[in-house]
């Protein structure tokens, strides 16, 4: 009899699943599990409120789950449940963060209704400081000057002579040098930054 005193739990955890709508949204990136190790993943399904990943090591119920998606950024959280697939967790955000996630996930599932060309999947901002530091492998640093920056990269213009796939850091942002220009380089993060981060006061 006790138990027909008790909360529906099943019932208040659905409501809670679903207090944001799942869309269906997939983005490769990468997660990382309390013990530091870290793996590829893809989206399932996502909210501004949670995460379902397909994930190869599978996070416990309560644990704390770092997430850079491709578009979103890093997103923190706690696991939930553990899936077939992989695992489902809670996204952590600040009401700010979340209004961009949300806005940006819209976007996301709704780009190819739109017909939004591809190239413009990323935000670009003109930073207000430009000035930037490359450190190489070796240690050797070099000033250069930012054109751009997204999520996922930064356009610079410097003399240097980079071969493609350059490992670099663009002041303290790991990286890699992905395109050469009349005049500089296209840099891939190794990870995506955080979409709240981006703005034009933003300094690598």
């Amino acid at each position: 009899m006790l138990s027909a005193l008790q909360p529906p739990r099943t019932a208040a955890r659905t409501a809670e699943r679903r207090r944001h709508h799942r869309m269906k949204v997939v983005l490769l990136g990468r997660y990382m599990l309390p013990n530091r190790m870290e793996y590829p993943c893809q989206s399932i399904d996502i909210s501004p409120g949670g995460v379902h990943l397909a994930a190869p090591a599978r996070a416990n119920p309560g644990d704390r789950v770092i997430v850079y998606l491709e578009h979103l950024g890093r997103i923190e959280g706690t696991c939930v449940r553990t899936t077939m697939e992989g695992f489902a967790m809670t996204i952590t955000a600040t009401s700010r963060k979340r209004e961009k996630f949300t806005a940006q996930l819209t976007w996301l599932a709704n780009r190819e209704e739109l017909g939004l060309p591809e190239d413009r999947r990323h935000e670009r901002i003109v930073p207000r400081n430009p000035r930037a530091v490359l450190t190489m492998e070796d240690g050797a640093e070099h000033v250069v000057r930012l054109i751009d920056i997204s999520l996922s990269g930064t356009a610079f213009t410097t003399d240097l002579d980079l071969p493609l796939n350059t490992p670099l850091r663009v002041g303290s942002t790991p990286a890699k040098i992905v395109r050469r220009f009349d005049g500089g380089y296209a840099a891939e993060f190794r990870f995506p930054l955080s979409a709240d981060l981006l703005d034009e006061n933003l300094e690598l």
